[in-house]
């Protein structure tokens, strides 16, 4: 396996400003898409670079009508001292990432249950695909669940990108994004809805991934609070490391 990073994760957003200290991720096409409007850091930076920042994108999503910030410190990196201190004082959400890779060959074998379907998306089943995470994505609000609908439909178009659906007994049950890249597969965006889980849908999900890529390396992020890791682990994953993310939202 060649040696994963965070850098081989795919980030839905363009570098509109990089310098020796971070790297800026803006998506005009989605402003209310906090993972893809956000400043990367590429060292941990002190408290008075941190505020320096802080005020930089703020300012830069006050002038875009956002209401969010949003950092990442660097892979493998704990938060401490008086930086942790401010970031807890001031508000921010402090959570992290897990990464995560694997060998299809290494993926555990699923038992075949005829009651699940796995198929591609394509145009005969997308709305069915938009309407399910329609649903899901109303959780963030009806203005994301919206913005949301026209970025299936532009991903529906990139090349690079596959999405797949489960049906249970012919019902939309679940769903996942694979990002292709030329060593790479990510599993983006795996979920199955709550009436369906522990049914194996997510495991047959996954199990179609390696059995289309046998040849990449499958990786993946997960919340580093969340239990799906959990099964990530028992699945033969391998964990390759953490990254702490800073957000903060203000109120209208």
């Amino acid at each position: 396996m060649k040696q994963i990073t965070f850098e081989d994760i795919f980030t839905l957003g363009n570098i509109v400003s990089e310098n020796a200290h971070y790297r800026h991720f803006h998506y005009p096409e989605m402003l209310i898409r906090y993972d893809s409007n956000f400043i990367e850091f590429k060292n941990l930076p002190s408290l008075t670079e941190f505020k320096k920042v802080e005020k930089y994108l703020r300012n830069y999503h006050l002038k875009r009508g956002q209401n969010h910030i949003k950092f990442c410190l660097p892979a493998n990196i704990k938060l401490a001292g008086e930086l942790n201190v401010y970031l807890n004082n001031m508000g921010y959400k402090i959570g992290f990432l897990e990464l995560y890779a694997i060998k299809p060959i290494h993926f555990p074998s699923v038992v075949s249950n005829p009651d699940i379907d796995i198929q591609m998306v394509t145009d005969k089943n997308l709305e069915v695909l938009i309407n399910l995470k329609y649903k899901n994505d109303l959780a963030f609000g009806k203005e994301f669940a919206r913005q949301k609908t026209d970025l299936i439909r532009r991903q529906f178009d990139d090349k690079d990108i596959q999405q797949v659906m489960a049906f249970y007994k012919g019902s939309p049950a679940g769903y996942v994004d694979i990002i292709i890249s030329n060593e790479t597969v990510e599993i983006d965006e795996l979920t199955v809805n709550e009436m369906f889980q522990n049914k194996g849908i997510g495991s047959r999900l996954q199990r179609f991934v390696m059995d289309s890529f046998p040849n990449k390396t499958v990786i993946l992020v997960a919340d580093g609070e969340d239990t799906p890791k959990e099964m990530y682990k028992k699945q033969n994953y391998q964990y390759l490391g953490f990254k702490y993310e800073l957000q903060k939202v203000y109120q209208d």
